[in-house]
Order: structure tokens, then C-alpha cells, then sequence
């Protein structure tokens, strides 16, 4: 039998340290929920010590979720461990991941501290955690840069102190995979209780090679990798989950691991964590990228339909894509409505929701012919972004943009229960129906991102924007979608000002960077 490749997502808590993709708490227990249907053995909801909104976040997680364990961030500090054993009481199975810094440049310049005051701190983390749960993860921080030896004595003392996996972090993605694969060989041969803990590696991309990395540690006896949904992270973000999974699924004759993920909810998943975050998925993007499938040039069109072998190693409807969409329209009905979305994975908490969102498909579909599964998507992403504190919403938009003309938009928006217009002139007409917004809820906030992506194809297709606004160091993605790309733009803003203005929303934390 070949051994289990344990697969631990950090989507919900390194994933979130991107700038801008901070996630709310319903966000995140959406994301875990779709985590745990793709059978996800690790989920590391959140660094409980960082705010009140991520202990309440990884709380909620830990309640919501049954068959995956839940895992909580914390330094090597009393009070991080004791919030972490506080948020993950709820959880069916537990982990708390502590850490410390190890690289001598680490030690000195960030710690302050000596290595033997390092070792005494990891293994006092180890042991108050184990008083909490029995599974206790460490991970020495910038192991990449640190000395083999040292590494080799606070990892033999955090197994005799109770440790049970040993996560090996390229935090800033030095590493060369030989490098990084000889290192994770050489620790489980140097260290006496090696065969105490299970290996695991979590590798940054700053070079781009987080996943190569992670593969040769595997290669080398590493059995878990740490990853994020379509790659998402710290900086240049981290190993990407899908590619991770599908690498070794694809190539079990050189792999002597698999994993136990069903696959099939991977495109679902990525579009999920995409659509909350605001960050879009490249189109060429391994896996879960629109163009992973297709096929323009006409002999690899010709191989295909002889044998789809001769150009595609994997199945499309291994990862969740389907070459066969149902095509929705303005004639299809409720059921077939509810049908496709529960395949989508998209269940609806009440009939009223149910409703709503099929009120929200009948109104696009009279704008639109064919509705696919990424306007279904979308749809529902906006809902829920409705959903939350929405106390100011769009009502009117009328933009004038003609040749030789400065381009002028009035909006009416409801504030509170109260209708305000406003006008602007502006470079465009997206320029000035978001400076008439902003004329009305003057948030003073800087546009620091503003995306615009087509969800379908055809000059009927939906337009999903992004923006994000930064404000005295916050910093928030608003998303909206419509077919007129003007309105998308406006709702979007909206959004974004609507998250901005909520009392429950905080600053994104500086968190661990493991």
C-alpha cells in the first residue's frame, strides 16, 4: 500500500495574509465547509491571537466543521496557545501549530535571543499546547535559511516534548527543490525520534518554486504539504494546493503517496476562495485556469478528438470541470435552477434564500441568453456579499458619455433607509459614477485595485470588478457583477465601502508568516 500524503490547507490563514484578501467570519466557515467536502485533512482556519474577528472566525470553523481537523496559528507564547486551545474547543479533531524563528538572522535581528533561549521556548509552547490536544504541529520559521545542525537539536527536543509534526517552512522561498529535498532527508536521518513526528513542509513561491519544492520533499519523505487554494499567500503566495494534489495523483508511478481528496470539488473550490478574495484566477493558470482544458491549434484539436491522451494528461472532469455545461436560460425552471447549483455545491440555508437568488437568475437571464456555470457563481457571490452589513445599496445610475464630451454620472443610493444624489464628471464613465459615489459617502479611501474580468464569453457576458479601497492602513475588496460593466463597477464600489464603514470589520492583522 502506498503511504497518505496529508494535505493541510492554509487558504483561511496564510492564504488571507495577501493584501486585501482579508476574509469575515461567514466567509471563512463557506470556505471550510467547501474545504471539507474535498475531503481537506487539515484546516488551519485562522491565527486565533491576532484579533478578536480571527478568534471568533476559527471558533466558528471549529463548530462548523465535522470530518476535517481544525487547526489554530500560534507563536510560541502562553497567551497565543492558551486563545488557540480557547477558539478550537468546539472542533471534533484539534491541531495547534506554534512556531518560532530558527535562522540566525531571524534570531538576532527579529527574537533577539539565543538559540538555546529558542529551544526552551519551543518546547514550553509544545508542552502547554499538548494540554489542549495531543496533536501538536511545530514549525521552525525561515528553516529554509537555518543551520542543519541547530535544527536538528530544537526539532529533537520539540518530539521528546510532544510534537507530532514537524512542519519544515521555506518562509521566503529561498530553497532550490534539490536543496530543500536533500534537507528533508538529511533531518529524518539525522534526528533519533524522527520516526516519531510525520514531516511536512509549507513553501512560499517568491522564486516561484513552492510547489517544485514541495514535491521533492515529498520525493524525500515529507508527508504533508502545507498549501493554499489556487496558490494564495504571503507575498508571492504559497505551494498551490491543486497543483500539489494533482502532480501526484497524475504521476503515481513515480510518487509512492497519494492523497485521499476527491479532486472533482477542486474547480468549485477555486472559483469559491476567487470570488471572495477578489483575486482572479489567470486564465493559464495550472488546473483550475479557464484555458487549463482548451484547445485552439488545430493539430492538438485533431490529437484530442482522435484520443484525448495525445494532449491532456488528466481528465477535466477529474478536477471539477465539465465538458458537457448545462445551459441555462429564461425558460428553465426552479428545480433545474436548484438542481445545478447544489452541483455547483451551493446549498441555500432557506427557501427565502432559494427565492431570492432565483429572482436574481430569471433578472440576468432576460439580459443574457445563455447562463453558465461562472454566472451561477457569481451570483451567488454577490448575494452573499449583499448579505452582509449592507446599510448603503445602489438605486440609480445614469452615466452620459459621448465624444468630445467629459463624461459626466448621476447615482442615486439608498444610506440607512435614506435616498442621496449625487453627480461627478470624470476621465470615463466608470471614473465618474465612482467619484459620484464617493462625493456621497466620502470614506477619503484610496483605490488601490481596480479589475475588471469577463466571467463567460460573448459581448453579452457578465462583468465581474473588483476594487479595493485603503484607508488609514485598512484595507477592503469590494466585488460586483452585472452585464453592464458601468453598474458592475458602481456595485463593486459599493461593496467595497460597505465593508470599509462595518463596525465588525477590522484591520488586517500583521500575522504569522510561516
Amino acid at each position: 500500500m502506498k503511504d497518505s500524503l496529508i494535505i493541510f490547507d492554509t487558504t483561511l490563514r496564510d492564504g488571507e495574509q495577501s493584501p486585501g484578501a482579508s476574509m469575515t467570519r461567514d466567509e471563512k466557515v463557506r470556505i471550510a465547509r467547501a474545504l471539507e467536502r474535498m475531503k481537506v485533512d487539515v484546516i488551519e482556519a485562522g491565527f486565533p491571537a491576532a484579533s478578536q474577528g480571527d478568534f471568533e472566525a476559527v471558533q466558528a470553523v471549529a463548530d462548523a466543521i465535522k470530518d476535517s481537523t481544525v487547526c489554530g496559528l500560534a507563536r510560541a507564547l502562553d497567551k497565543d496557545i492558551d486563545r488557540a486551545g480557547e477558539a478550537l474547543k468546539g472542533a471534533n479533531s484539534s491541531r495547534i501549530h506554534t512556531f518560532i524563528a530558527t535562522s540566525p538572522i531571524h534570531m538576532a535581528k527579529k527574537l533577539n535571543m539565543q538559540p538555546d533561549q529558542v529551544i526552551e521556548y519551543a518546547v514550553k509552547a509544545v508542552k502547554r499546547a499538548r494540554q489542549y490536544t495531543d496533536n501538536v504541529e511545530f514549525s521552525p520559521e525561515d528553516a529554509g535559511r537555518s543551520e542543519e545542525d541547530f535544527l536538528c537539536r530544537i526539532l529533537e527536543a520539540v518530539i521528546t516534548a510532544g510534537a507530532t509534526t514537524l512542519n519544515i517552512p521555506d518562509t521566503v522561498g529561498y530553497s532550490m527543490p534539490q536543496q530543500f529535498g536533500a534537507m528533508i532527508a538529511n533531518l529524518r536521518q539525522r534526528i533519533p525520534n524522527a520516526d516519531k513526528a510525520v514531516f511536512s513542509v509549507h513553501c512560499h513561491n517568491d522564486l516561484g518554486l513552492a510547489v517544485a519544492n514541495s514535491l521533492s520533499a515529498v520525493m524525500n519523505g515529507a508527508r504533508q504539504v502545507e498549501c493554499t487554494i489556487n496558490g494564495l499567500g504571503e507575498r508571492a503566495g504559497n505551494a498551490s494546493l491543486e497543483e500539489v494534489v494533482m502532480a501526484i495523483r497524475t504521476r503515481q508511478d513515480f510518487f509512492q503517496c497519494d492523497t485521499r481528496l476527491d479532486t472533482r470539488e477542486i474547480v468549485t473550490c477555486s472559483k469559491l476562495v476567487s470570488s471572495i478574495t477578489g483575486f482572479p484566477v489567470q486564465p493559464n493558470k495550472a488546473i483550475v485556469g479557464a484555458n487549463a482544458f482548451a484547445h485552439e491549434s488545430g493539430i492538438h484539436q485533431d490529437g484530442v478528438l482522435k484520443n484525448r491522451e495525445t494532449y491532456e494528461i488528466m481528465r477535466a472532469e477529474d478536477v471539477g470541470w465539465t465538458t458537457n455545461r448545462m445551459v441555462l436560460g429564461k425558460h428553465s425552471g426552479r428545480n433545474a435552477f436548484k438542481t445545478r447549483m447544489a452541483e455547483l455545491g451551493v446549498q441555500f440555508d432557506s427557501e427565502a434564500d432559494l427565492n431570492d437568488a432565483f429572482f436574481r437568475f430569471k433578472q440576468l437571464a432576460d439580459k443574457k441568453h445563455e447562463i453558465f456555470d461562472e454566472d451561477l457563481q457569481a451570483l451567488i457571490s454577490e448575494q452573499s456579499f449583499e448579505a452582509e452589513d449592507e446599510h448603503i445599496k445602489l438605486v440609480a445610475l445614469k452615466v452620459c458619455s459621448e465624444t468630445g464630451e467629459v463624461p459626466n454620472a448621476t447615482v442615486t443610493i439608498l444610506v440607512d433607509g435614506k435616498e442621496v444624489t449625487g453627480t461627478a464628471t470624470g476621465g470615463g464613465a466608470v471614473d465618474a459614477s465612482l467619484k459620484a459615489i464617493e462625493s456621497l459617502v466620502q470614506t477619503g479611501a484610496t483605490l488601490a485595485l481596480y479589475s475588471v474580468n469577463n466571467i463567460t464569453t460573448g459581448t453579452d457576458s457578465q462583468g465581474e470588478v473588483t476594487v479595493r479601497l485603503e484607508n488609514a492602513g485598512r484595507i477592503v475588496n469590494g466585488s460586483g457583477a452585472d452585464t453592464d460593466i458601468v453598474i458592475a463597477s458602481a456595485k463593486a464600489y459599493i461593496n467595497a465601502v460597505n465593508k470599509l464603514q462595518s463596525p465588525d470589520q477590522r484591520q488586517h492583522p500583521q500575522k504569522g508568516d510561516v
